[in-house]
């Protein structure tokens, strides 16, 4: 397989700053460095524990920015405020909020096959 990392950027408060992000389709949420969001001046919301790989157990403050990927357009996600340390991610719950899925074999994101079953009223 092999790394994806899409460009866009992370809005907040009148600030923009563009971010290399590396695709996670099996993080949950979207990562900040601790540079992109001091700059941008997200405060923490709330704080949430998160599993490492290798079973380590951590806690990061979340907030919520607005984010762009050009050619999908840009939408509100929650977003982990990273330390020193953590990488700029994208995560899953951004992937869906865009309405993408990582295409892990053409290395690229691709809009979802969304799928909904409509209930019909038989009486």
């Amino acid at each position: 397989m092999g790394l994806v990392y899409v460009n866009g950027s992370v809005a907040y408060g009148g600030k923009r700053v563009r971010v290399s992000f590396l695709v996670d389709s099996c993080a949950t949420y979207t990562v900040l460095k601790k540079a992109v969001w001091a700059e941008l001046g997200l405060k923490p919301m709330r704080e949430s524990e998160f599993i490492l790989a290798d079973g380590t157990v951590i806690k990061r403050a979340l907030s919520e920015a607005l984010i762009e990927l050009p050619g999908y357009g840009e939408y509100h996600s929650p977003v982990v405020l990273g330390e020193e340390e953590d990488e700029n991610m994208l995560g899953a719950v951004t992937l869906e909020i865009f309405g993408l899925v990582l295409d892990p074999f053409k290395r690229e994101l691709r809009p979802i096959r969304s799928l909904m079953k409509l209930l019909a009223a038989k009486l």
